[in-house]
């Protein structure tokens, strides 16, 4: 499949070929799922944390004797039901890891850039590098390659992460700049544009193509 190259003004400059295997699959809308649900679950620390009625700070004598007070009976003052007493049934620190396999991952990866293409909103475009590190030179380029009702998540894909791309890339509310390498289900699907360089292209179907 042959799609049209880019220049960094937005002009036609050539074509350049996409593998079907990788860009022109049927889109596996469990396997999507499954990878945003454990790649959300992974980004969660799990260091949420609260005390029960043996770890607050609290006498353990009784209150007041058993009968006779005409109040309820009570054994502590860190029980539950308390104010300043324990917490029933509270978040402890947990790991919220889900596992995938290697196949599932990239299944998952071509299945989302199967769906972009299908949906239109993927451009492959030359490999440019932004020298002077300035936001405003990449946004300049942006903007050309960039439909304007697009412009809320932009993935810019690249093989290698340039560093003067990165900084100037950094500061537009709007764009993300990655490398082909470091791909992530999450920032593919919920993208609302993907731009990726002819290097990228090769790179991603040399390495899903396998």
């Amino acid at each position: 499949m042959k799609v049209q190259v880019y220049d960094i003004q937005g002009n036609e400059k050539g074509s350049i070929e996409l593998a079907d295997g990788v860009f022109n699959l049927k889109p596996n809308k469990s396997v999507i799922y499954y990878a945003l649900k454990a790649e959300l679950a992974n980004a969660r620390l799990g260091t949420h944390s609260t005390k029960d009625r043996g770890e607050v700070r609290g006498s353990g004598a009784k209150p007041w004797r058993q009968k006779g007070t005409g109040r309820a009976r009570a054994g502590s003052k860190r029980s539950p039901i308390w104010r300043g007493g324990g917490i029933t049934f509270g978040p402890q620190p947990r790991d919220y890891r889900i596992r995938m396999n290697r196949k599932e991952k990239r299944l998952s990866i071509m299945s989302v850039l199967s769906m972009k293409m299908k949906e239109n909103n993927l451009k492959v475009m030359e490999d440019f590098s932004v020298d002077s590190g300035k936001t405003k030179d990449f946004n300049a380029i942006a903007v050309k390659l960039v439909d304007d009702a697009k412009r809320r998540r932009v993935l810019f894909v690249d093989k290698d992460a340039k560093t003067g791309n990165v900084r100037a890339g950094r500061n537009i509310p709007w764009v993300k700049y990655f490398r082909a390498d470091l791909l992530n289900t999450k920032d593919l699907y919920f993208a609302t544009q993907l731009i990726l360089t002819e290097s990228a292209v090769e790179a991603l179907n040399e390495k899903y193509s396998s």
